[in-house]
C-alpha cells in the first residue's frame, strides 16, 4: 500500500525505462480515483525526499488507466534530476498531483491533427497522441539535435495505427534535416489540419505559432516556468501581461491566449523572480 506523507503519495519505482543516453521514464502504480485520473499534458510534483531536495514539475508521458500505472519522463539537466536519475527500480519518490489543465481531448474524433514535440516536450506530446490514436488521424513531428536524443519515436512508430511519425533532427542523422519548425513548413505544404499540439523550447514554439497562425490553424501549446506550489498560491509561475498562473490556467494554453502573454518566447523568470531572455 502506498503511503501518504504531506500530501505526497510516496510510490515505488515499478520501472525505469533509459529513452536515450540522458533521458529515462519512471513507471509508478497509480490508483486510479475519479479525482485523481490524470489527462495529457498534465503534470505532477516529484519530492525526492531521500536526498532533501526540493520538488519538481515533471510532465506526465504515460497514462495506462487500464493497468493503472503513469510514467514521468525526465531528463538529467541539474542537481535534482541527476540524483534521480540515480535511482533504482524499487526505491520511492514523492509525487503529488496530478495539476494543471491538459490538452483538451473533447473534440478530436475523426479529426486530422499535427502534434509537435521537440527534445523531452515530446513526453506530452507521446502522452496525447497515445490517448488520440483511436479517435484521429495524427501526424507527429518529433524533433531532437541528433538522433540519439530522439524521444518516443520508435515507441509511437511501433504501437500505433492511425499516426504517422515523421523524425527530424538539427544534424541529420535521422529523418529531416533542420529544425521542428522546417518539418512543419513541409508538412504544410501539402495537408491541412483541424488542430494542432505543440510542446518544446519556447523559441521552437514561436516559431510553430507563427506557422499555424498564417494558416488559420487552432493550437494548443504547453508552456513550462518554475514553479514552487503548483497550487496557484505562491505566485512564482505567473506571467505577463495576464498574470495567469503556469500551474493553475495553464501548463497548457489555446493559440487565442497565448497571444495574450507578452513575455511567450521573449523572457522567463528565474527563481529569484528576474526575467531571463532567451
Amino acid at each position: 500500500m502506498n503511503k501518504i506523507i504531506n500530501n505526497y503519495n510516496i510510490l515505488e519505482i515499478k520501472e525505469i525505462i533509459s529513452e536515450t543516453e540522458t533521458i529515462k521514464t519512471f513507471i509508478f502504480d497509480w490508483e486510479m480515483k475519479k479525482d485523481k485520473i490524470p489527462f495529457p499534458g498534465q503534470f505532477v510534483m516529484v519530492w525526492n525526499f531521500l536526498n532533501k531536495t526540493d520538488e519538481k514539475p515533471m510532465s506526465i508521458s504515460i497514462i495506462d488507466i487500464e493497468n493503472e500505472k503513469i510514467g514521468i519522463t525526465i531528463k538529467n539537466v541539474g542537481k535534482f534530476t541527476s540524483n534521480i536519475h540515480k535511482l533504482s527500480v524499487g526505491d520511492k519518490l514523492g509525487i503529488r498531483g496530478p495539476y494543471g489543465n491538459g490538452f483538451n481531448t473533447l473534440e478530436i474524433e475523426n479529426k486530422d491533427i499535427l502534434a509537435i514535440g521537440g527534445g523531452v516536450g515530446m513526453a506530452p506530446i507521446a502522452c496525447f497522441a497515445d490517448y488520440a490514436n483511436e479517435k484521429a488521424n495524427i501526424d507527429v513531428v518529433c524533433a531532437s539535435v541528433t538522433k540519439n536524443e530522439l524521444l518516443f519515436s520508435n515507441k509511437l512508430k511501433n504501437n500505433k495505427n492511425n499516426m504517422n511519425i515523421f523524425t527530424c533532427t538539427d544534424d541529420g542523422t535521422c529523418g529531416f534535416e533542420g529544425y521542428a519548425t522546417h518539418r512543419v513548413i513541409e508538412l504544410l505544404k501539402n495537408k491541412n489540419y483541424d488542430l494542432a499540439v505543440v510542446c518544446g523550447p519556447e523559441l521552437m514554439m514561436k516559431g510553430v505559432f507563427d506557422l499555424l497562425e498564417a494558416k488559420n490553424i487552432p493550437a494548443q501549446y504547453s508552456m513550462e516556468r518554475y514553479m514552487k506550489c503548483a497550487m496557484g498560491i505562491c505566485g512564482q509561475c505567473c506571467v505577463d501581461n495576464t498574470g495567469w498562473r503556469i500551474c493553475i490556467e495553464g501548463p497548457v494554453f489555446s493559440n487565442k491566449d497565448l497571444e495574450k502573454i507578452g513575455e511567450f518566447a521573449k523572457y522567463h523568470r528565474n527563481a529569484s523572480g528576474e526575467k531571463e531572455f532567451y
